[in-house]
């Protein structure tokens, strides 16, 4: 049994993904489309500001969701909830890079 969702907290919405201009990052995100699932994976539960990071299907980090949302979705994660991504627009370098990708999350059993 998925446990509930913290209160006020919607079991969809979009969101931008932060960090993708490091490493190999920026590259991933340029191949990315429209529709592309990703993986949505919490630090390990002894950080002490738990992010979520988004993977691609192949494994590969591209960056993770903005502190707002980590503060609930992370410890939610932990206790075992689930939730799947999907890309709903990727931008060019001309956008900032905190704005490049935008998902749409679906937390499952909401």
């Amino acid at each position: 049994m998925l446990p509930p969702l913290p209160e006020s907290q919607p079991a969809t919405f979009r969101t931008s993904v932060h960090g993708t201009v490091f490493g190999e990052r920026a590259t991933m995100v340029d191949q990315l489309a429209q529709g592309d699932e990703l993986i949505l994976i919490p630090d390990p539960p002894m950080e002490d500001d738990p992010q979520v990071w988004v993977h691609s299907r192949t494994g590969d980090p591209v960056g993770h969701l903005p502190p707002e949302i980590n503060r609930w979705m992370a410890p939610w994660l932990l206790r075992g909830g689930s939730a799947r991504a999907t890309v709903t627009r990727v931008h060019g370098t001309d956008v900032p890079s905190w704005k490049r990708l935008i998902i749409e999350v679906h937390c499952a059993g909401a």
